[in-house]
Formats: C-alpha cells, sequence, structure tokens
C-alpha cells in the first residue's frame, strides 16, 4: 500500500537553512518533465477521507494547458458515476445515473463542492505532474540540517527536496491551504500523491495513485465538453454541496 488514508502527515524541515547559490539550476532539473507537459492523460486511484466521509474510487483525467480538464468517476458497471468538463472559467458537471446537471459553474467551485478539493484545472494539472504551481518560478532555496532542500516559488508555495542517487527528487509541497506529498515516483512523474488541507475549515485527506500517464497527446477540443441527453435536471451547486462529503461543514 501506498500512502494510506490513515497514515499522519510527513514532517517537513523547520529550520531556518542555509542559502542555497544555485536555486534556479537545481529548480530546472526537478522541474524539467512537468514544465514540458502540454497534456496529460491518467487513470487515478483515489482513497482517503472528506470530512466524515470515505472515498473511494477511479476516476479517468485528461488535462490540456491552459486549463481545460476532464474528470470521469468509474463505476464497476453501467453509466459513469459523474462527468466534470471544464475549459478556461467555465465547467458542466454530469451526473449521469441520476440525470442531473450543474451548468456554467467555475471547475474549482464544482470540484470543491463535489470532493472539498477546491482547485481549478491547472493547479490540480501541475499538482499531478509535480510543478505544484501552473508557472513555477523560484525565489530562495535552502538547504536543512536533515540533508533536505526547499524552494520558494512565487505565489507563496514552497517545495521540498531529497537526495536519491546523485540527484534531487521532490518529496513534498505546501500551498495556498494544501500540504502536498509525493511518496513514489514512476521515473520522473509521481506514482502517488497525497493532497492534505490545511485549512481547518476543510478537512481533506486524499491520496491517488496515477496509472497510466501518457503526456503529450494530441487532445480533440471534443474531450473537455460532455454530451447532454437533453432531459438532465438542473442541480444547483448549493443541491451538490448538500449531498456531497463535506455537507456537515
Amino acid at each position: 500500500m501506498l500512502a494510506g488514508c490513515g497514515a499522519k502527515r510527513i514532517t517537513l524541515p523547520s529550520d531556518p537553512g542555509t542559502p542555497l547559490a544555485d536555486v534556479a539550476q537545481m529548480h530546472a532539473e526537478v522541474s524539467a518533465a512537468c514544465a514540458g507537459v502540454r497534456t496529460l492523460t491518467a487513470e487515478l486511484g483515489l482513497s482517503g477521507r472528506a470530512g466524515d466521509e470515505r472515498l473511494r474510487g477511479r476516476i479517468i483525467a485528461g488535462f490540456a494547458r491552459p486549463a481545460s480538464m476532464r474528470l470521469e468517476g468509474v463505476a464497476p458497471f453501467g453509466p459513469a458515476v459523474f462527468i466534470l468538463a471544464a475549459r478556461g472559467t467555465a465547467a458542466t458537471l454530469v451526473l449521469p445515473r441520476e440525470s442531473r446537471i450543474v451548468r456554467n459553474a467555475s471547475p474549482e467551485a464544482i470540484l470543491g463542492a463535489l470532493t472539498g478539493v477546491a482547485l481549478a484545472p491547472a493547479d490540480l494539472q501541475a499538482i499531478l505532474t509535480g510543478c505544484v504551481v501552473p508557472a513555477p518560478k523560484p525565489t530562495l532555496g535552502r538547504l536543512h540540517g536533515n540533508g533536505e532542500a526547499s524552494i520558494d516559488l512565487a505565489g507563496n508555495a514552497t517545495i521540498y527536496l531529497r537526495r536519491v542517487g546523485n540527484r534531487w527528487q521532490l518529496r513534498a509541497a505546501r500551498r495556498d491551504g494544501w500540504q502536498i506529498e509525493y511518496p513514489a515516483f514512476a521515473g520522473t512523474f509521481p506514482q502517488s500523491v497525497r493532497l492534505q488541507s490545511t485549512s481547518p475549515d476543510v478537512r481533506v485527506d486524499l491520496t491517488a495513485t496515477i496509472n497510466e500517464l501518457e503526456t503529450n497527446l494530441d487532445l480533440e477540443a471534443d474531450v473537455f465538453s460532455v454530451e447532454q441527453r437533453g432531459d438532465e435536471r438542473p442541480l444547483s451547486l448549493e443541491e451538490l454541496r448538500a449531498a456531497g462529503p463535506l455537507r456537515g461543514q
């Protein structure tokens, strides 16, 4: 088992550290793979908790820069549990089994109501590929007493690195309300990502195992739209949130 939903949050360096002179070069090396990702497709095995509910499932995901996303919740049999498609600031969510639809809401609002993870498509793609933020720019680097290094990124994010052989590898990160752990890698990309809320108002601890990862495929524009039958009943964000895993908060 990779990171389980009951695992403790890893301890990140808290000492001030000593300045790193080669921070730009170090960051360029650890972000070389993710920085070149135009499109991403993968199968995500999701497990963990949101609020008081345990979440578990399989999601087929697709992303394209700058801000397109498709997430499809796969059921063992029959129609998908949900299909969320986003392009830019507009997204549509369809619940095929209930014939309900959320139209013209922001992707982060829909995803937040659905799972508690209120992040935009570009942010999710950056987290899954290991860039952490969509356009990472290193500002300051430090070497810590435990031998690990940290690099601050513009936009109030920090990545934490450890030595693997003769190179640095991403271990964890912090950014706007989230701590992110990278327990395992498959080649140059994360094989597992753990996302934990650091805000007391949002209790989320989810781990995604990443399978069948492919990058820079040519994805047609209609991938990021949802086919509608026409008889779906409207579903508001408030109704979706009231039925979601954070309804008690």
